[in-house]
């Protein structure tokens, strides 16, 4: 009898040793994938770095229209002069994010350009009117001056080069709060364009981030209403 508790004992221990070992080598990963895919911003508000930043007051876009911040989530991007020589960015950006999301209807793509760099952002909005639909990407143009007054209120670490032109993009609630992650050493202000890695994964992060904040409201609201 001693001999056969002896032989169950060491059979069943054998048996929860390989799977807590096929645990440890198969599911335990796909847990932690999960985990840190979801991102750790998915489960915070994401800060406000910068409230009620100003609207663009008369700047006209490539169509002559008058584009605003207000009630849009916009992807806000500074050009500088040239434009073309740094249209990878744009590619990029368009790609990672512009690409997947253009059809919500309350997303909006600004980048802020130097007058005189009207032709550069045609040429660049026809490139990429090829293989994607365009129409929420805007580009408005303003003078040096007022494109360097505007920067400023935004009151960002980072400043634009001597073409006024930066490949970061941040990222604006519709109420016009420059929004952007927690950091051990302050606040991730902007995403760079330049690095498609940063765009797929932070940048991306965060923006999902907006959008559940506004699905969570648009559900509570719409609950509400039911209610009454």
């Amino acid at each position: 009898m001693r001999a056969f508790f002896y032989f169950c004992t060491l059979y069943f221990g054998t048996i929860m040793k390989k799977n807590i070992v096929l645990f440890v080598l198969f599911v335990l990963p796909i847990v932690a994938y999960l985990f840190f895919a979801s991102g750790v911003n998915s489960f915070t508000k994401l800060p406000v770095i910068t409230p009620k930043v100003a609207d663009f007051g008369n700047w006209k876009s490539l169509k002559n229209e008058k584009v605003s911040l207000d009630n849009k989530i916009t992807i806000l991007g500074f050009s500088g002069s040239n434009l073309l020589k740094n249209r990878g960015n744009y590619f990029n950006l368009n790609e990672k994010i512009y690409q997947r999301y253009h059809t919500f209807k309350d997303l909006q793509f600004v980048v802020v350009c130097p007058l005189g760099t009207e032709e550069q952002a045609k040429s660049l909005i026809d490139v990429l009117k090829g293989f994607t639909d365009v129409s929420q990407w805007h580009f408005v143009f303003a003078s040096p001056e007022d494109i360097n007054a505007y920067y400023s209120q935004l009151n960002l670490v980072g400043k634009l080069d001597k073409d006024l032109g930066t490949p970061n993009v941040y990222i604006l609630d519709k109420e016009r709060n420059l929004r952007g992650r927690k950091e051990k050493k302050g606040y991730k202000e902007g995403y760079s364009t330049f690095h498609p890695a940063e765009l797929s994964n932070e940048m991306l992060d965060d923006f999902k981030v907006i959008l559940y904040e506004y699905r969570a409201a648009l559900k509570k609201n719409h609950n509400a209403t039911k209610k009454l």
